[in-house]
């Protein structure tokens, strides 16, 4: 794409969680393609601290920026003193990644401040520095809303579809008052590289990957043959992104396939990628709530910023498959 290559030459790119999941594959994404982009990975990484569920505070983790060139800074986007040491940048570009994205942590407090004061706070920076905004928003924000879920139908059952919802309603006003460039992008169900060190919070996909891999047969609960899910593939996910930068729309947008797929496919396409054939187990489903269908409605999606998804589910697996073995290899075996 050589109108964004121009664009980027000599320009300054932060991404915020850039030691996570979706802030790494970014970070890695420009180095490889736009070498003439000064790029600073901005990350507050982990340090053992975990949720009362269980769960880690952090998903930042060295391992993910493995063979990145570019600066890396580690900081708190919740401490103002941190985020002054961004100041002294001409940033041009800012993807924020950096958030609580559990969607299980019931702590309110640390959600809304993580998420949603912090997130002023950058937007207050990006107004300083004229900079352009994209950021993480999520399809949590639907909550237990028909698909296909469409923006403007959002109804958040948890703390942290909430949080994102008040996020995106923020960014609204920044952009009506003062004209900004801002979009969030709702991610529906990622999966890809370097989600491993999301623990329990990693897809399913590479959950069932690791088990059949593991010589155990995938574990589902009854009845997952319907409950469906849209799943997208990481690499689509950063090529969202990457269009966001070039369209002359501001607001919220749906990233996913539009084609919802079901647990038991994940299952049996994993095992076909592997050439097993173990048995599904089944048990159940311990949830009182839980949804049985997501679709993301993309039409603004691809109107507005010129995103299609690229990958299947089959097509996603398949070029995962080699790296879901590199991780059982290094982090399991």
């Amino acid at each position: 794409m050589k109108h964004i290559n121009n664009k980027l030459k000599n320009k300054t790119v932060l991404i915020t969680g850039a030691a996570g999941f979706i802030g790494s594959n970014l970070a890695l994404y420009f180095q490889k393609n736009y070498p003439e982009a000064h790029v600073i990975a901005f990350d507050i990484f982990r340090t053992g601290e975990r949720f009362d569920n269980g769960n880690l505070k952090s998903f930042g983790h060295f391992k993910n920026l493995a063979g990145f060139k570019g600066e890396i800074i580690s900081g708190d986007i919740t401490k103002k003193e941190d985020l002054e040491r961004l100041e002294g940048y001409d940033i041009n570009y800012i993807f924020h990644e950096a958030a609580i994205s559990d969607t299980t942590v019931s702590n309110q407090e640390i959600t809304l401040r993580t998420n949603v004061n912090a997130f002023i706070d950058l937007l207050e920076f990006t107004k300083r520095k004229d900079a352009r905004m994209i950021y993480a928003s999520s399809a949590a924000t639907y909550g237990n809303a028909p698909s296909p879920q469409t923006v403007g139908e959002e109804n958040p059952q948890n703390v942290y579809g909430f949080s994102k919802l008040v996020m995106d309603n923020i960014a609204a006003e920044y952009i009506r008052k003062y004209n900004m460039f801002i979009i969030g992008l709702r991610y529906f169900n990622v999966y890809g590289k370097n989600e491993y060190f999301k623990e329990k919070t990693a897809s399913m996909i590479l959950q069932l990957g690791l088990q059949i891999l593991s010589g155990k047969a995938p574990r589902l609960f009854h009845g997952s043959d319907k409950i469906l899910r849209d799943f997208i593939y990481i690499e689509d996910v950063v090529q969202a992104n990457i269009l966001s930068m070039i369209t002359d729309k501001s607001g919220v947008y749906n990233v996913g396939t539009g084609k919802p797929r079901s647990f038991q496919d994940i299952a049996n396409i994993l095992q076909r990628e592997f050439g097993t054939d173990y048995k599904t187990e089944y048990f159940e489903n311990p949830h009182k709530a839980y949804q049985t269908h997501t679709q993301a409605n993309i039409a603004s999606t691809s109107k507005d910023i010129g995103f299609a998804p690229n990958f299947s589910l089959e097509k996603g697996i398949k070029d995962y498959s080699a790296e879901i073995k590199r991780v059982y290899e290094s982090e399991i075996k």
